[in-house]
């Protein structure tokens, strides 16, 4: 399930370019307090822990100061937040309408919110990427130390982690083993490559137009808890087109 809000306010909204922990942190404060301290500090899943909620970019009039190193909003500003687990979506939905909204140091008030199900009928949809989607694997060099390796839509090593992390996400959530049958994502765009920061770390994600395929369990995973990994931390959140 998706909850699309708009967002207004009096004053333009100035964030640091890289704002994904600001919304993180939003989104954490305006849940129940034991939802958000359950998700935060323990998660889904026996082994591998997901939070399984998705957030979008903010989207909306906005310029770029490099040298100040801001993104700034002409209101409103939209985001979309997406989770599998309707506690989550209905905790989300009823305590935005009753708290102070802000966003590091600007006052927002909420101008609209709706309720979009997001439900897949069919093996195979097409989607559009509201956030990058970031898929990697931690290899080691010939002395020991590791490094990041990220992967783009289109190839194997994408296709491959990308189905095996939605089939951990569907194991953590539901308790039960996958529905057979492998996810295919093919890029009808394009992709193109984003580097984020968050919290420090440097992140590579894609953003583009994408063709999925395969279990309508599984593609409905990805629509409401987000494809590839990081995706609490504003990565992989996507919508049917």
């Amino acid at each position: 399930m998706h909850i699309c809000i708009e967002m207004s306010g009096e004053n333009n909204i100035i964030l640091p370019i890289h704002y994904n922990h600001i919304v993180q942190a939003f989104i954490y404060k305006t849940i129940d307090k034991e939802l958000a301290d359950f998700l935060h500090n323990e998660g889904y899943g026996d082994d591998r822990k997901f939070r399984l909620f998705c957030f979008s970019n903010l989207s909306g009039k906005a310029k770029i100061e490099s040298n100040r190193g801001n993104i700034i909003f002409e209101p409103p500003v939209f985001l979309e937040v997406a989770s599998p687990d309707s506690k989550f979506c209905e905790s989300f939905a009823n305590k935005i309408l009753k708290k102070a909204i802000r966003l590091k140091s600007n006052s927002l008030e909420i101008a609209s919110i709706k309720v979009d199900r997001q439900d897949v009928i069919k093996e195979d949809i097409t989607i559009n990427t509201l956030s990058p989607i970031t898929v990697y694997s931690t290899l080691k060099r010939p002395d020991d130390s590791k490094y990041t390796c990220y992967f783009q839509p289109g190839e194997d090593d994408f296709s491959r982690i990308a189905d095996e992390n939605l089939r951990k996400k569907y194991r953590a959530f539901t308790g039960m083993e996958p529905p057979d049958g492998k996810v295919s994502f093919t890029p009808l765009l394009q992709p193109r490559l984003h580097i984020v920061i968050y919290k420090g770390f440097v992140i590579k994600g894609y953003t583009g137009k994408l063709r999925l395929k395969g279990p309508r369990e599984l593609l409905q995973m990805a629509v409401d808890a987000g494809l590839g990994s990081k995706n609490s931390q504003g990565f992989g959140c996507i919508k049917m087109v």
